[in-house]
């Protein structure tokens, strides 16, 4: 049994299922302890059972309450292992399993900050998992520095991409075609891409310096000539920081060049119309789900060198200059990332060819939704195999 607070929409909310639907597929009872959500259909139509419970709860009366509440469910469901991906909802599971005997797994699909002693030791129960699962070597970094206890029983499992959704051959050219035009970009201009939220850590300030560099620049000036930079995303409330956009675009004289488009809701044909798909944050990520697929859609990509976004792609001088996938730059370093972006859009046709038949390999072998769910359902496997070996099973 699977708990977390909701099934509306996020990445935690998304493996959820998939791993609900990937246990089904291999022949077990996959249930979810939850509120309920959005994906509850799906969760249903892939095979998994929604089991409804008061999961978001924080009131520490009515999480002992649901602790006991959800032992019963388990005895009468005959559930096997409890998987927490959410903080309460894990302390909930814990108690339970601790009564039960039953295995216990928590997953990290981010960071938890926490100073004081009380947040510090409610983030604790992420780390008390029999397996406590992280999405990347990042987070995993970051749960054996603040809960030392947890070492030797991390597993990082970067969080899984449907690649059927991102296949270059499953885009039709009407949908590329519709978005370049929703973007008022010409045939013959060629996109430098940035899709994310607008908020000042996903790095579209230093995109727009970078646009500056590259476009007052008397280096390739020619060949890059025909080039506009697309930001992609939704403001989200933060209309200062929109402004503050604008007026950067403004002052350097970018207005032909930088364009803010809104949300895009076909991400596959955005990366197929997008030369360069670029990941600038200043803060660090917990996981690079763009990076990985624009790779999965062979548009080469550029990202900060912070945080997991790395993760996702093989670059010198961690790999030999013909073994790269993508870029990495400094964060925040706007020279950098220029450079990059004049590097890649003057790449040759083979040299780019061959760098994004390597980056779907890549990711195919480490990033796909079927070997997260695999890897998962081998810390599952190999905790019911214990234990059976134990006196209890």
């Amino acid at each position: 049994m699977q708990i977390i607070p909701d099934l509306e929409a996020g990445g935690a909310e998304r493996t959820t299922v998939d791993i609900a639907a990937g246990l089904a597929e291999a022949g077990a009872r996959a249930l979810v302890a939850t509120e309920g959500g959005r994906l509850v259909g799906e969760l249903q139509a892939n095979g998994g059972v929604w089991v409804p419970f008061p999961a978001r709860s924080k009131n520490p009366v009515a999480m002992a309450f649901n602790a006991r509440k959800l032992a019963r469910l388990c005895r009468q469901e005959g559930v096997e292992l409890l998987h927490a991906r959410s903080r309460a909802p894990a302390w909930v599971a814990l108690m339970a399993a601790r009564v039960l005997g039953l295995p216990f797994v928590t997953t990290y699909h981010g960071s938890y900050s926490g100073k004081s002693s009380v947040k510090v030791l409610y983030n604790s129960v992420m780390a008390r998992g029999d397996v406590v699962i992280a999405n990347s070597r990042y987070t995993a970094g970051l749960i054996e520095a603040a809960h030392p206890v947890a070492a030797g029983r991390v597993k990082v499992i970067h969080r899984g991409t449907d690649l059927t959704q991102y296949q270059p051959d499953r885009v039709a050219p009407e949908r590329v075609e519709a978005l370049r035009k929703q973007w008022q970009t010409a045939p013959h201009q060629r996109i430098v891409l940035l899709a994310a939220r607008l908020t000042a850590w996903k790095g579209q300030r230093v995109l727009i310096e970078a646009a500056h560099l590259l476009h007052d620049g008397q280096a390739h000036r020619d060949a890059l000539a025909d080039v506009v930079f697309i930001l992609a995303g939704d403001p989200q409330g933060r209309d200062g920081y929109v402004r503050q956009l604008d007026k950067d675009v403004a002052r350097l004289g970018l207005t032909d060049v930088v364009r803010r488009v809104g949300h895009c809701a076909d991400m596959p044909a955005a990366f197929q119309a997008a030369s360069v798909v670029v990941v600038p944050s200043t803060e660090p990520e917990a996981f690079g789900r763009v990076a990985v697929e624009a790779q999965a859609m062979g548009t080469p990509v550029i990202v900060s060198d912070l945080g997991a976004v790395p993760e996702t792609v093989l670059s010198p001088p961690d790999v030999a200059p013909q073994q790269r996938t993508g870029w990495r730059v400094p964060a925040g370093d706007a020279p950098a990332l220029a450079a990059a972006v004049a590097e890649v859009l003057l790449l040759g046709a083979s040299a780019r060819q061959s760098l994004t038949a390597r980056a779907r390999r890549h990711v195919e072998s480490h990033f796909s939704l079927e070997y997260m769910v695999n890897e998962t359902l081998g810390v599952y496997a190999a905790l019911l195999a214990g234990r059976q070996r134990t006196p209890q099973g």
